[in-house]
């Protein structure tokens, strides 16, 4: 099993909330940097942000050792306090009983996130970290492919 050290960055972004979203991610390994982007004509922030990172993880061929930086607390919180396991483990409800929101995608970040190491990192947004500033670029281009 080969283990790859890789640094992902993402962030998502909404012209309205709901309304056309685009999402940026990239990826860091040995020096190479690989860009990835989409977005959809009617969705939410909290979807790009998730989008984001699914679509980061799942680029990953193999397991490897990931640092994840991210400016929104509802993905980081999200792995790395348990938050998705435990409303997965829940039938997709949160602790007071409600429903958890968008767990389609929740499923399939918590299935890309499985096989690797993952450390977490917060960053606040629109804070001048260049990765995020780049990812935030990203995401508003692709938003803006379905706002016109």
């Amino acid at each position: 099993m080969r283990i790859t050290d890789v640094k992902i960055y993402t962030d998502g972004a909404c012209k309205g909330n709901p309304g056309p979203g685009g999402w940026g991610a990239i990826l860091v390994a040995a020096g190479v940097e690989k860009e990835l982007s989409g977005g959809e004509a009617e969705t939410t922030n909290n979807r790009m942000e998730l989008l984001g990172a699914i679509a980061a993880f799942e680029a990953l061929k193999f397991p490897c050792r990931v640092q994840f930086t991210s400016d929104s607390r509802y993905v980081v919180d999200g792995l790395e306090k348990g938050w998705a396991e435990n409303w997965r483990r829940r039938g997709w409800k949160k602790s007071d009983g409600k429903p958890a929101l968008n767990p389609d995608l929740w499923e399939r970040l918590l299935t890309a996130v499985a096989p690797h190491e993952v450390t977490y990192v917060w960053v606040k947004g629109h804070a001048g970290h260049p990765y995020n500033e780049r990812c935030d670029a990203l995401a508003v281009r692709e938003a803006e492919k379905y706002s016109r």
